[in-house]
């Protein structure tokens, strides 16, 4: 009996492919493609998964109690 895995052409034949020599890859131009409110919308979905593999539960803090450290620009980038 064949294999009809090996039959069935992947649906990933017909993904775009490029090719870029390590470190020379270009960068995400997100901006350019989505909204703010789409790469929010993305973080946030990224941020409810990493909290379900923790196996923590989502906090329930308010903003206003979020834990936070503020540094600023000058310290932050060693100048």
């Amino acid at each position: 009996m064949p294999d009809e895995r090996r039959d069935t052409p992947s649906p990933r034949a017909n993904w775009p492919v490029r090719r870029f020599r390590l470190g020379e890859e270009p960068a995400p131009h997100l901006a350019h493609s989505t909204t703010p409110e789409q790469r929010v919308a993305m973080m946030w979905r990224l941020a409810l998964d990493a909290w379900a593999t923790s196996g923590r539960p989502l906090p329930t803090y308010t903003r206003a109690e979020t834990p936070m450290r503020r540094l600023s620009l000058r310290s932050a980038d060693g100048a």
